[in-house]
């Protein structure tokens, strides 16, 4: 049961969880970690197709061997023409006089664009002054002290409205258990500096400037230019941030080669109110003005959906189902039904890798495992590459093997024994944001588990009467 009426797990409950339970599932949060699911699904089929292809060449060149023999070094030239193809992801360029860095493998492709829809403001500071607005009272509440002198460590989602550009957990009932969830606001806040690139997708693409948001989409009624300029903007909290780069190529990496971090505030696009009402119709109304008839509540339920990967393999589908729908003509990948952190028909309290999410941390680690190794597996029957460039690959590979191999979620992503030039790059940038974010408090207690939590206990067999 959650406890903390906030779409999140309580601080509680987070050490039960086993990777299999998802701490948070407030939309933003579940978009995020849907579209990652979605780049890694991506760069999985990018790499089957690249096998099918290379299986297809050596097929065709064995039973055309006899007939062709003239012509073999040209179809040996056509063979590398031959290779996998996305919309959305590419093969990662190489410069074989570039020493610095060769992986991750994959990047997104030039002319791809990030935005985000929400329809409604980002709970936390980027709401602050909508809260304010729909007070009866807008007196500020007196600020709660530690026995120090000191402020409260985190303040509730919308409790305390008066304190502006500062971190807050999700908000939730005045009875509720504590919880170290973040705020949405916040979450993006920090998205600004690490890309919207997981842990897990940074083993494998490549952070470009456009692997950050370029706009969030709101109705222009849910937005308060004063308070996303504070909250996101370039001049507001993170203006200590402004023109830091983070790259093992340092400034010079980012801005010749394209790849590392740095601060990239995102726009914020407004829908007219007129739109928005004509295209969601039983969108959520205002509470002052609705009916008692058309007046809602907020559902316990959270629905997934994730687009399949654009390249056309034979896959499984993460959620088992033979006959999958289409959404606005776009095939299904993954979609999911999540009530208290896990599918719907299972229990948060008893978490069992069945009943877990494929966003789920446990999921969503085992899968980037898997790419790592195909990409293992290919580069060890690839042939032809700069041999300066294949031995720095040899070694980064082994590399991030080794990172995804772990025994524990902790040693992982938490506290990993090694890590790639690039990784150490979002480490840094990550931790200097969430200082200039003060009030960050890692929601920790759910590190101690490794990836064997993704095989259930058999059953046990009924004993003959």
């Amino acid at each position: 049961m959650n406890r903390s009426g906030a779409k999140c797990l309580s601080a509680s409950q987070v050490p039960k969880s086993k990777g299999l339970v998802l701490h948070d599932w407030h939309a933003e949060v579940l978009a995020l970690r849907a579209f990652n699911h979605w780049l890694l699904s991506e760069c999985r089929g990018f790499l089957a197709q690249g096998r099918s292809l290379r299986s297809s060449s050596e097929d065709d060149t064995s039973n055309e061997k006899k007939e062709k023999e003239k012509e073999k070094e040209k179809e040996k030239e056509k063979e590398k023409e031959k290779e996998a193809y996305s919309p959305y992801i590419r093969r990662r360029r190489q410069d074989p006089d570039d020493s610095t860095i060769t992986l991750p493998p994959f990047e997104l492709n030039p002319d791809v664009k990030i935005y985000m829809y929400c329809t409604c403001a980002p709970c936390g500071d980027a709401s602050m002054e909508l809260c304010m607005a729909a007070q009866e009272d807008p007196t500020p509440w007196e600020v709660p002290t530690t026995p120090d002198g000191g402020d409260g460590e985190l303040l509730d989602g919308r409790a305390h409205f008066s304190r502006l550009g500062i971190v807050r957990r999700k908000p939730s009932r005045a009875d509720a258990e504590t919880t170290r969830s973040k705020s949405c606001s916040d979450k993006l806040a920090l998205r600004q500096v690490s890309s919207l690139l997981s842990f897990e997708s940074s083993l494998l693409v490549a952070t470009t400037e456009n692997a950050y948001l370029e706009g969030v989409v709101m109705p222009e009624e849910e937005i308060s230019r004063v308070g996303c300029e504070r909250c996101f903007g370039e001049d507001g909290r993170m203006r200590e941030l402004k023109g830091r780069f983070w790259s093992p190529g340092g400034k010079k990496g980012v801005e010749e080669r394209g790849y590392g971090w740095r601060f990239r505030p995102f726009r914020v696009l407004s829908v007219p109110t007129g739109l928005v009402e004509e295209l969601w119709a039983f969108g959520k109304s205002d509470p002052m003005g609705a009916s008692a008839s058309r007046r809602t509540k907020p559902a316990v339920i959270s629905a997934v959906w994730a687009a399949a990967s654009s390249v056309l393999v034979p896959s499984v589908v993460d959620n088992g189902a033979k006959s999958l729908p289409k959404l606005a003509g776009s095939r299904t990948g993954l979609y999911e039904t999540i009530i208290n952190g896990v599918k719907q028909g299972n229990r948060a309290s008893e978490p069992l890798a069945r009943g877990a999410s494929a966003l789920s941390r446990a999921r969503l680690w085992g899968l980037s495992k898997e790419i790592v190794q195909s990409c293992v597996d290919d580069h060890d029957q690839e042939t032809g590459t700069e041999i300066g460039v294949e031995e720095r690959q040899s070694v980064e590979l082994d590399v991030t093997k080794r990172i995804a191999d772990a025994s524990t979620y902790r040693e992982f992503k938490k506290e990993p024994t090694v890590l790639t030039e690039s990784l150490e790059a979002r480490r840094s940038a990550i931790r200097e944001a969430r200082r200039v974010l003060s009030g960050w408090i890692p929601n920790l207690g759910d590190e101690n588990w490794g990836l064997e939590v993704l095989i259930d206990p058999k059953k046990r067999k009924r004993c003959p009467n």
